[in-house]
Order: structure tokens, then sequence, then C-alpha cells
């Protein structure tokens, strides 16, 4: 019998990123910013060396295979290498979210049942409050600065930095199988409790491969990249496993990603392409209209994580002078789901751009059965993928169909060219009279008012209706407009019934830990009646 050939078993393991980032771009730096602004660098080569050093510091503490590793950093070189340390060594790296309470934070690290947690040196203090509600924690490794004060007396307080000075030796990275998990990230519960999705090495690999497609980042070599987004919100979008697998360079902000220190940093490190949730190019916009700055290395903002109002959209491009790439996601999607594609003639903020290979999209109706008409209908959005979620951490029970489709809680319409646009969240609709009411919709009208900088329509009750829907905003600083110009911008927009009954300004609108508007704050807040 004829053998036909084989291929070689390459096992798909996230630490083969960097291994070749160390080997092919050695010399290029990961550069985390410093407030005193001597910004910290290092190469790949350099960071790989130290990485593989953390792993035998964890080795020596009783990690092995499988084991969950907590961090509650920012984004930095210190916490890129605990990811690659962990991940590297068949270690699951649990992320956790330090905009989140200390009860939040301890009840999470009891699901996972990690034992030792990595920390930024300026979060410790809430690291020690976290450590007093959880048992089980053995360790803190204190990162991006020395250990200081005192840890519960359970908990042994250590400074990472001086372990690695102190480890001989090397620790081989591998000789796991590639569908062992590698990270667990618990969802931000904007609408919901939280939950976690754990995501394995096949599947953060294979969504690397799908960012760096030409349609959906397509970076290179020569760029530098800056992820806004934090590496605790579902693994930085994967930037830090797309940056190094292209060789390029990577830069991290650290804490401050207010609009004066964001500008500083890109133009102090050539900043080609910078990603991050709306807001917080709202606040780089701010900076730079206020102090005339320039920055002319960038080439490219890429947004996702919320709505973006086109408004922003026409701001952010008229101020910086560069286009913005929308796109659309979630935690349970690794969490890239639909890239906007940049060569598109026409380019819309709605427009959440089209999925790429490896991720395919289904409208449904409310029982989940598919739309017979597939484009230009709204229906509730359904995804599966490669790097889609099966089931939920901890739980039994399948998180998805029969058939493998995951009901993502979105409305959705695609359109003709195959364009997603995301029309709201089903959990925010608002039931007026026995008739729904889209928020989105409304969202989108006052946004691009030049005079509003965030607007958010929530449900209040109402002995009558049922819900009446309730517009809140955030007025852009020197700027106003009367409550009933407000209204009448969304008359002859929307339908008469679902124009607000009122209207309420907050001076700063409350925002969940990702940067997304914080609705289950407002609810509590407003939505009493």
């Amino acid at each position: 019998m004829t053998i036909d050939g084989s291929i070689q078993a390459f096992p798909l393991t996230l630490h083969r990123i960097l291994d070749h980032a160390a080997k092919w771009h050695p010399e290029v730096e990961v550069v985390t910013a410093s407030e005193s602004g001597a910004n910290r660098r290092v190469g790949y080569a350099s960071l790989r060396q130290r990485a593989r050093k953390i792993s035998r510091v964890l080795s020596d503490f009783g990690v092995v295979v499988g084991s969950r590793v907590a961090t509650l950093a920012w984004n930095s070189q210190a916490h890129v290498e605990a990811w690659y340390a962990v991940m590297g060594m068949g270690a699951v790296c649990h992320t956790l979210n330090p905009r989140l309470t200390s009860t939040q934070l301890a009840w999470m690290l009891g699901q996972s049942g990690a034992k030792i947690l990595i920390v930024s040196a300026d979060l410790l203090p809430l690291a020690i409050e976290v450590a007093a509600d959880a048992s089980h924690l053995e360790r803190i490794l204190v990162i991006d600065a020395d250990a200081t004060g005192q840890g519960p007396a359970n908990v042994e307080l250590l400074t990472l930095e001086s372990l690695i000075e102190r480890t001989t030796g090397d620790f081989e990275w591998g000789g796991f199988d590639e569908c062992a998990p590698s990270g667990l990230c618990f969802t931000s519960g904007s609408t919901g409790a939280p939950k976690g999705v754990t995501y394995t090495h096949r599947s953060s690999f294979l969504h690397t491969l799908r960012l760096l497609q030409a349609d959906v980042l397509g970076l290179k070599s020569v760029d530098t990249v800056l992820p806004v987004v934090p590496m605790f919100h579902a693994n930085a979008w994967g930037l830090p496993f797309a940056v190094p697998a292209t060789g390029g360079k990577l830069v991290l902000p650290g804490r401050h990603a207010d609009g004066a220190s964001l500008a500083r940093l890109i133009a102090a490190e050539k900043v080609t392409i910078a990603v991050g949730v709306p807001t917080v190019w709202l606040g780089l916009c701010e900076h730079l209209e206020t102090t005339g700055a320039k920055l002319p290395s960038l080439q490219r903002i890429v947004v996702g994580g919320a709505p973006m109002p086109p408004a922003l959209m026409e701001r952010i491009e008229k101020q910086l002078g560069v286009p913005v790439q929308t796109s659309w996601g979630m935690t349970e999607l690794s969490p890239v789901g639909t890239f906007g594609v940049m060569s598109d003639s026409v380019r819309q903020a709605a427009v959440s751009g089209r999925p790429a290979l490896g991720v395919d999209l289904m409208l449904a109706d409310p029982n989940g059965e598919p739309l017979e008409q597939q484009r230009e209908q709204e229906g509730r959005l359904h995804v599966r993928g490669a790097a889609v979620i099966e089931r939920y951490f901890g739980q039994q029970g399948p998180a998805i169909g029969a058939d493998g489709w995951f009901d993502t809680g979105d409305l959705a319409r695609i359109d003709a060219r195959g364009n997603l646009m995301i029309t709201g969240r089903a959990k925010d609709l608002i039931k007026s009279g026995g008739e729904w009411i889209n928020p989105a919709e409304i969202e989108a009208v006052v946004c691009a008012l030049p005079e509003v900088s965030l607007a958010a329509v929530i449900g209040r009750n109402d002995h009558k209706w049922g819900e009446r829907p309730i517009l809140l905003v955030e007025m852009r600083e020197d700027h106003d407009i009367s409550d009933q110009d407000l209204l009448a911008s969304l008359r002859g927009r929307v339908a008469s019934w679902w124009i607000p009954d009122a209207v309420v300004r907050v001076p700063n609108m409350p925002l969940a830990a990702t940067g997304k508007i914080d609705k289950i704050r407002l609810r509590a807040t407003f939505g009493g009646g």
C-alpha cells in the first residue's frame, strides 16, 4: 500500500509566537510608558529570556500544567512577560480587572482557584483587600516596582524582579496539547452577572492568524502598535499575540489612558496604529483640540468594545487626520468577530465590518430559528467558529445550540455586502405599552449632535405603560443645548412614541470596567420611576 505522505504534528501553542519574535525580530522593542518620561524598553529576545525565568519561578512555587495563575495588572512589559511565562508552561492565565471591587475580584479568584496573584505595584492595596477574602491564595508577586507594605498573614508577599534575578537555569516551554486551556477571562457584567470564558492555545493561535489577515488588522513588521484596550479585557483583543507574531513594535500605556498621556506616548514612540474603546479617543481628541498638538506618525485608529457614535468618528478623523477602523466582538469570541474593511469606498460608524475566515454569523428570530432572509433583515445575532465559546467556565451545560451557534444577545442587520451593523442589545430593549423601543437608534441620533459628548437611553418604570424611555446626556465642555432641542432632534427620525419622556444631564457618564456606558448603574439610579 502506498502511503501518500504526512504533515508534521506542530501544536499551535502560544509560546511559539514569542519564540518566533525572539528568533527573527530579537531587537524589536516592547515599550512601557513611564510617568518620568524615560519609557522602559526590552527586545523580544530579552523578553522571552525573562519570561522563561518567570516560568522557573512559578514552577518552583508548584505551578504545573493546568494550574491557574491570576494577574491584576496594567498593560506593561512585566505583564506581557507574566502572560507568556504562565501560558508557555501550560498553566492558565486568569486576568482580573482592577476596576472591579475587591469583593467581585475575590469571588472570581475563588472561582478559578488560583494560588498565585501577580499584581502591579500600584494595585497592591487592592490585591491585599482581595487576598483577605481569598483563603486559598498563597502568594502575591509584585511587578513594575518593589513590594511594599504588609500582606495578610497567610499570604507571602514577594517582588517578582528579585526572584527573576536570583533564578538560575532555564525552563522548557511546551509539551502539552494545543487544546489545553491558556487563559481565563470573566465577562464585564455590563448587562448581567459575570461569566468565565476559557481560551485555549489553539483558539487564541487561530484568532491571532485571523487578526493578521489583510482586511482585518493587517499588521506589518514596520508597524508600531499601541493597545490602549487593557490586557484584562479579552486578552487586549489578541494584540499581545498579534504584534509579536509580525515582529512589530509593541507600545504599552501602563496605567494612564488619559488624552495627555496618550498624546505624549504616541508622539514619543511614533505609534502608527492605536487601538481602544471610543471613550479613550474622545479624551485624546479633547486634549488635541485644547493644545493644538499633532500626531503625524498615526496612520489608523481602531475602535471596538462599544458603539461608535458617528459624530465622534467624524471628530477623530478630522482632528487626527487618520481613518477610524470599526470592529465588533465579545469576550466569548476571543474577542474579535468582525472588522471594518478599510478599502471599502464608504465607511460608517454604524458598520462593524465583515467576518474574516474562521468565524461565521447568522441572524435568528427570538426562538433561535434562522431568518429566511439573512441580508437586510434585523434579527438576533448568532456566531460560531474556531475561537467562539462552547461553554462557560465551571458550567456543565453548553452555551451553544445543538448546531453550534452561540447567541450573542445582540440585535443586528447584515447588509447586501455582508457588513454587520449592531442595532442594539436584546437586554437593552424597552417595552412600553407592549411595544419595543430600541435605545441604540435614539442614542445614535443624539450622539450626532455637536453639543453632546455621550448619551444613553434607559427604561424608567411607568405605572401606565410599564416602561418609558428617558435620555441621559453628558455635554461637551463649553457646549450647551436645551432639553427641548435635544428631543426635537429625534422628531421625524424615530417614532413619536419612542421620544424620551425626560432628559437627565450627568456631569460624567458612568462607565463600566471596560469603558462601556454602565447601564446597570444608570438603571439602578434613574430607572425606578
